[in-house]
């Protein structure tokens, strides 16, 4: 895939944004919008991001040829063990990660106290008017869903004019990623058959790969995994499996704040196993059902060519948030590492640029923004995000400079970190203050971040916090970080942090 400082060589600004005119401006041609979220996905799962990966996505792989990659693409965090469900807030509304409705006890006497809720006036109370299908239904759209249920935002999705939502996570036609697939063809076919012109918003949700991850028996062979369930017993060993990732540990160095947490310690097949064995078989699981989602998207995509709508349909390939399995000694998404803070993000059709990356520095609540940008809608002032238009057309390389991640669904006041240019800090401060670290790494030497307990030959390749000689970047981005806490009203401080 070519470099952006290649392209730019080769396309003009001009031309781009004359074609974005052509499909917006005109109102017989205003283009389609099919938004592909799945469920638990880390990028570096995807040739794409990590060619080493085994993982086959041709259909994938087909939409980045004819697009654009995102290499720095954020969910911006949670503050529910379930990063789910604010992850889908910020993409339903674009909005930020304290500015969405979080659920509240119906009677205020039963609040946790230990939970500092953000003022109310943050998310206001007529927000779903103003979520994704409210506003393409209002700009003369046909909008459609299909999704798993529960862990979103209900007061926006029942926006859609056409509901198709269940949870399927099974290894069959009927009850694995070929009925969300299946939902999105019988739409369609109903469309062209009663000859509808108007133009369409699809949101294609899947529920896998999140688990459980129950494959179908020929992907499950292909990545020579088991649906393993005996508690008592490790999954057989298989030399098709997926490798070990190389950040892998048996168990993370420090308690992560979240006791008794599903996603680490009562996942099927897992548990509280971070062996060779448990997690190659749990990555070949992982696979199996995110080949299968590939499969279903190539279904979608070659109806959509042949109904003559793919050439006019901007498709985006995402996920709600990425996922540790074995790495760091990790298995859930309640971190803030790499892996699990960022999202695949994939953009093509009219006016994007083929074969290009862009790092981007996005954050999920931009996508709403960029669909209404690239539709010619009128934004409403709710939305926060920001248009990826500038990086699109090669105006810039990124739409901000730092980026700043939360995670407090467990213990108070939980995880923070913040990023800028190649740096990053991680800081902990949960379990009643029994758990206070922080991290420091160089993301340009030490892509993975590694810890100590890695033993990599590298200085580099290492947590640089304690380290003298980074004394003052740990106190400048410790410094960031608090700016970026108090810009995007973060209820909560961390020990070492001044309160106002």
């Amino acid at each position: 895939m070519l470099s952006r400082k290649l392209l730019l060589g080769l396309l003009a600004t001009s031309l781009l944004a004359s074609s974005f005119a052509k499909a917006t401006d005109t109102p017989s041609k205003r283009p389609n919008f099919l938004v592909i979220v799945v469920d638990d996905q880390s990028p570096l799962d995807l040739k794409i991001y990590n060619p080493d990966s085994p993982l086959d996505t041709p259909n994938i792989d087909r939409l980045a040829t004819s697009g654009m990659v995102f290499d720095g693409a954020h969910h911006m965090g949670a503050w529910s063990g379930a990063v789910c469900t604010p992850s889908r807030h910020m993409i339903m509304t674009g909005r930020s990660v304290w500015h969405i409705p979080q659920r509240r006890p119906k009677n205020p006497k039963k609040q946790n106290k230990s939970v500092r809720y953000p003022d109310r006036e943050l998310a206001p109370a007529n927000l779903p008017e103003f979520s994704m299908a409210a506003i393409f239904n209002r700009a003369g759209y046909d909008t459609m869903r299909t999704c798993k249920k529960g862990n979103s935002y209900p007061d926006a999705n029942k926006q859609f004019t056409v509901v198709r939502d269940a949870t399927k996570r099974g290894g069959t036609e009927e009850t694995g990623s070929a009925w969300h697939g299946k939902q999105v063809l019988d739409y369609l076919n109903q469309r062209e058959s009663a000859a509808d012109r108007d133009p369409f918003l699809i949101y294609f949700g899947f529920s896998h790969p999140h688990d459980t991850r129950d494959g179908t028996p020929e992907l499950l062979a292909k990545y020579g995994a088991i649906n393993h369930k005996d508690k008592n017993s490790l999954p057989p060993a298989n030399s098709k499996q997926p490798p070990l990732p190389p950040n892998h540990l048996d168990a993370h160095p420090f308690h992560h704040g979240h006791p008794n947490l599903r996603d680490e310690v009562a996942v099927s097949g897992v548990w509280e196993r971070r062996d060779e064995r448990t997690i190659r078989n749990e990555l070949g699981r992982e696979f199996a059902c995110s080949e299968n989602i590939d499969i279903q998207i190539g279904k979608v995509l070659n109806r959509l060519e042949e109904m003559g709508e793919l050439q006019n349909t901007y498709v985006v390939y995402t996920s709600d948030h990425g996922m540790a399995i074995g790495r760091h000694g990790l298995q859930g998404k309640q971190n803030l590492y790499e892996h699990t803070w960022r999202v695949p993000f994939v953009l093509s059709g009219p006016s994007i640029p083929t074969g290009m990356r862009a790092l981007g520095n996005l954050y999920l609540m931009d996508l709403l923004p960029t669909l209404v940008d690239l539709a010619g809608i009128e934004a409403p002032s709710t939305l926060e995000g920001q248009s990826l238009r500038p990086v699109i057309e090669g105006k810039q390389e990124t739409l901000r400079d730092v980026l700043f991640g939360v995670y407090c669904g467990g213990t108070k006041p939980g995880m923070r970190c913040v990023k800028q240019g190649d740096w990053k800090l991680i800081k902990y401060d949960v379990l009643d203050g029994s758990v206070r670290e922080t991290q420091l790494f160089n993301l340009a030497a030490n892509p993975l971040e590694y810890l100590p307990e890695h033993h990599r030959e590298s200085e580099w390749e290492t947590d640089l916090a304690e380290n003298e000689a980074f004394a003052e970047k740990r106190k400048e981005m410790e410094a960031l970080l608090l700016h970026q806490m108090q810009s995007w009203d973060d209820p909560y401080r961390l020990w070492d942090q001044p309160t106002d």
